[in-house]
């Protein structure tokens, strides 16, 4: 089996890592772990003289870090959890749009499937931003799961 994991190290991309890691694959199936770094939007104003170049290389140096530590924290906990179940992991960092580097990624690695986590946004912030989630299993060619992290029940509520 072959699956696709995209990660950008948050706690709802760690709450997709974790159900890759609860789950017995067949032996030998393949993890290809990715994170997408989108590079920064400067824009400029007619009289503040232009952008220097070196802020915008510190800001997509750094995103490429956070993508590096995800793609890394994720693989640490695939390795240590998967440990001698024959789990082949591999890795990239990509710069790109994470709605068609997934997609075209999934493509590349002919993934069965795909494992991405959801942030849960409403439909007003969903429709500003736009969900990767959602983009990524309308239009996957594979089977694709979105793993949710569930809401917390405050202290002194039922849950029945």
């Amino acid at each position: 089996m072959k699956i696709l994991l995209a990660t950008d190290g948050s706690e709802h991309s760690a709450a997709a890592v974790d159900e890759i890691v609860r789950r017995p694959f067949p032996a030998n199936s393949e993890v290809l772990v990715i994170s997408i770094f989108e590079p920064p939007i400067l824009t400029t104003g007619p009289y503040d003289g232009g952008v220097d170049m070196r802020v915008y290389q510190g800001l997509e140096d750094a995103a490429h870090e956070r993508a590096r530590l995800a793609v890394e924290s994720a693989v640490e906990k695939l390795r240590v959890c998967h440990e001698g179940r024959h789990l082949r992991i591999s890795t990239e960092i990509i710069r790109g749009s994470p709605k068609e580097v997934i997609l075209d990624e999934a493509e590349k690695f002919e993934a069965d499937l795909i494992v991405v986590g959801s942030h849960g946004y409403g439909f007003f912030k969903r429709f500003l931003l736009g969900s990767v989630s959602q983009s990524v299993a309308l239009h996957a060619k594979c089977s694709v799961e979105i793993v949710r992290i569930k809401p917390e029940t405050p202290a002194g509520e039922d849950t029945q």
